[in-house]
């Protein structure tokens, strides 16, 4: 009798390979990190080659030392360092920022058996290891250099949060504001998440979810109401845009089941929501989707569609 192998979620019924699906999502993060690295200068451009070499020599390397093949050639180790810079201060110590990328790759990734069973995002995982370890580092922020005068470093979120002054919201937009590298400009990002729509490597449902769920807590618990300024700042700002369509739409760490995927999103969005109005930090994003991907196999366990008659056939043993 044959045995049967089953493989390590994603489990994506498409000719696509992991190669070309992580290339698609590199093409759609580029006009964001170029920007960021136009926006911030030469430190975001070293940060952001440093992440990538590091994340890929990281993975090199594990697999060297394990005797493991190589995969550094399906791309998700550039991805992982690639959304790990873009989540940076460019004001980061680039030391930071490889033990950033090294962090990601064998803590969050390889030691768990490598792409497809990782539990967190590992870009994700990193940050908030970064946030956790350097808080000073990664709460300071470099000023615009196509605005320099405009926060004088501070990001959007840090003045809503205060009160103390007003933001510009064509400024969100296009990215002219105080940031992480790759989460300024709205614009580039959601140019980016449109390119991976088109190309089926995302859908909708749980940025949709995600950004629909933030948008009613913040009206019923923002303390601004419908002010709809308030509102597209709160999505302008901070890396919920790129959380939402970059990160939470991981196929490893995001549920697979429709409803799960519904449910997901919503979490992301809540939680996002709760960490900006009551949490000590003005953003939020990276562990609202953290503590989301630990719900995953809840989630999962208590949307899985039954088959059909399972629940007439457990009848019938009852009786």
């Amino acid at each position: 009798m044959s045995s049967i192998h089953v493989s390590s979620t994603p489990h994506v019924r498409s000719k696509d390979t992991t190669q070309k699906i992580m290339l698609i999502v590199v093409i759609a993060l580029l006009p964001s990190a170029i920007f960021g690295i136009v926006n911030f200068g030469v430190s975001a451009l070293v940060l952001t080659v440093l992440c990538v070499a590091s994340a890929v020599a990281s993975e090199w390397v594990f697999n060297k030392i394990t005797k493991r093949p190589q995969t550094i050639g399906d791309l998700s180790a550039v991805v992982t360092g690639l959304l790990l810079a873009m989540n940076l201060p460019p004001s980061l110590p680039w030391w930071e920022a490889i033990l950033g990328s090294v962090f990601a790759i064998i803590i969050v990734k390889c030691l768990f058996g490598g792409l497809g069973q990782n539990f967190l995002n590992p870009a994700l995982g990193a940050r908030c290891f970064l946030i956790t370890a350097f808080a000073a580092d990664m709460t300071r922020f470099s000023a615009s250099n196509l605005a320099p005068d405009a926060f004088t470093g501070a990001t959007p979120l840090a003045i809503l949060r205060s009160g103390e002054g007003s933001v510009n919201l064509m400024d969100m937009l296009l990215g002219r504001t105080a940031g992480t590298i790759g989460e300024t400009s709205t614009l580039l990002i959601l140019i980016g998440a449109i390119i991976m729509i088109l190309f089926g490597v995302i859908d909708l449902v749980i940025p949709g979810c995600y950004i629909v769920s933030f948008v009613i807590f913040m009206l019923l618990f923002g303390g601004h109401g419908a002010d709809l300024n308030y509102i597209i700042a709160q999505l302008c700002g901070g890396g919920l845009m790129l959380g939402a369509f970059f990160m939470a739409t991981d196929y490893v760490t995001s549920p697979i089941t429709p409803w799960g995927r519904v449910i997901f999103g919503i979490s992301c969005g809540l939680l996002t929501g709760l960490f900006r109005c009551f949490g000590a930090n003005a953003e939020g994003v990276s562990f609202a989707i953290i503590l989301s991907n630990l719900l995953v196999p809840l989630i999962e366990k208590i949307t899985i569609p039954r088959a059909f008659g399972v629940v007439k056939e457990a009848k019938k043993k009852n009786e």
